[in-house]
């Protein structure tokens, strides 16, 4: 059976991805669902004793109830907080996407949902020819868009579910998260996607300046979709 994935992407880099991410994995584990997560390519890693590891991958590996190891989760990590294929190419390195697609169908082999969690926004690349678009694509997943509300971001979001509509895949929903405390005409903004976006409004998360993905569960569980 094809494994059952929904890829979080965003507006933009920094608009909540994982946050939303992390919060998915609870609101399907808080259901009685085995949840797996992924972040196949991190950029923006710290050295540690056990080696590479990236804050937005252990946050999805500590919100997942699947067992796996961190290589699973995050099958790509670099330094630098750049984007994925400088990163790679600074490294010396390509990456493999056979790597990425097995480890990706051996979570599904154990989970009900696997949360898979892009970098940047939705066409960021992660090879010279490849991106996350690409990625999703090739795996069949359903994709949740996250809105980060502050000036530009109507143009952002229409842009990018206009692309992931023309690449075939489905829209499931989008989150509309307050990153800018100050964001003026807040409502209206959020009015204007409803009506323009053609798929649900999962949540409108508040601005928090500490992630909580518990609460971000508790928002995204009243309109959680269910696995087919």
């Amino acid at each position: 059976m094809k494994p059952w994935g929904i890829f979080v992407t965003g507006t933009d880099t920094g608009v909540g991805k994982t946050r939303v991410a992390a919060g998915l994995c609870r609101a399907y584990a808080a259901r009685g669902l085995r949840v797996a997560a992924m972040k196949p390519v991190a950029t923006g890693s710290a050295r540690t004793a056990a080696g590479l590891r990236n804050d937005d991958a252990l946050a999805l590996h500590r919100a997942m109830n699947v067992r796996a190891t961190y290589s699973e989760v995050n099958p790509y990590a670099f330094e630098p907080a750049i984007a994925p294929h400088i990163a790679a190419a600074e490294a010396g390195t390509t990456v493999d996407f056979d790597t990425l697609k097995r480890a990706y169908l051996r979570l599904g082999v154990r989970s009900d949902v696997t949360i898979v969690e892009g970098a940047g926004g939705w066409l960021a690349p992660i090879d010279a020819e490849r991106g996350f678009a690409d990625l999703a694509a090739d795996w069949g997943l359903e994709v949740v868009l996250v809105v980060g509300l502050r000036l530009g971001c109507l143009n952002h979001a229409l842009l990018s579910a206009e692309s992931i509509e023309r690449r075939g895949l489905r829209l499931l929903g989008w989150v509309a998260n307050t990153i800018d405390s100050q964001y003026e005409r807040l409502q209206e903004n959020i009015s204007t996607l409803r009506t323009r976006l053609d798929a649900p409004c999962l949540a409108v998360l508040p601005f928090l300046p500490a992630d909580d993905d518990r609460a971000v569960a508790r928002a995204l569980g009243e309109r959680l979709i269910l696995p087919p």
